[in-house]
């Protein structure tokens, strides 16, 4: 069964082509631009893919709008990401389950991330990721790392979906990620402002994997000394230490971007409380 490609980009010129060549065997890929300044729309016409540009405002409004208004060749979509590239095996099964998806509306799909040249199997916080799905069955919550929410049942494909993160350098990661931490900041303020959503019960018990993620990182946002907690972890708990140098190094920048949000988050506490 043919699959649509949903590839969002923002000066992507270094990643894209791998990531093109990875998703070749569909024969409708969406390249959607947050309006780049490099190379990446001639990259991505030269690659036969279509071009949707949109300025970027925030990233569940500019996710949602992409699945509201690009308009698919095909019923399922794949959404990946410039850094991402999707390995043979799981190109076949993805196929395989837009085919024959039962009642699923959406499938689930494991991640490897990769850092200084291993695989950081322990330290992330988790590897599976809704890429696979109906687009009319599919929206997104959060201004930032957005949450999948997917409307009916939930599968699981095999194969494996590589991500480099840090393919433009530390440099990159880091602005990215200060960028990021300002988005979670105003997160956290919409949540206080709003009142009555977090709910410790769903952040424990919740059955939907998604939805309890939700509600364990309003939990995590209230607990002390976040930046160590965050590090402990990922390196200890999660058993991070296996994945060598890159596991630490990784636990480490990860715990610095938590320190990012909890002080972007306290300056916007101490604005809103002065006005």
């Amino acid at each position: 069964m043919p699959v649509s490609i949903l590839v969002l980009t923002k000066n992507e010129q270094k990643d894209l082509p791998a990531c093109l060549a990875s998703v070749a065997w569909s024969d409708d890929i969406h390249v959607y631009d947050s309006v780049s300044t490099d190379a990446t729309v001639e990259i991505a016409e030269t690659h036969g893919a279509i071009v949707t540009k949109r300025p970027f405002d925030n990233w569940a409004a500019h996710q949602n709008w992409g699945l509201q208004n690009i308009r698919f060749k095909h019923p399922w979509v794949f959404y990946i990401d410039a850094d991402e590239r999707m390995t043979p095996e799981l190109a076949r099964e993805v196929q395989a389950l837009a085919a024959s998806p039962g009642d699923a509306v959406a499938f689930r799909v494991q991640r490897r991330d990769f850092f200084m040249g291993t695989w950081l199997k322990h330290v992330q916080t988790s590897p599976f990721y809704l890429r696979l799905f109906r687009p009319e069955r599919m929206r997104y919550e959060r201004l930032v790392n957005p949450i999948s929410l997917a409307d009916g049942p939930v599968g699981q494909a095999g194969g494996y979906l590589d991500h480099f993160p840090f393919s433009k350098g530390i440099e990159h990661w880091l602005a990215r990620h200060n960028s990021y931490s300002t988005l979670e900041a105003a997160q956290i303020m919409e949540n206080r402002r709003q009142g009555g959503e977090f709910s410790l019960r769903k952040a424990f018990f919740a059955s939907d994997f998604h939805e309890k993620r939700y509600h364990q990182k309003e939990l995590f946002y209230r607990l002390p000394l976040r930046p160590l907690l965050k590090f402990c972890i990922l390196y200890l708990a999660k058993r991070g230490f296996l994945d060598g140098h890159a596991g630490l190094t990784y636990a480490s920048l990860q715990s610095i971007y938590e320190y990012f949000i909890v002080l972007k988050t306290r300056e916007l506490t101490v604005a809103g409380s002065s006005k």
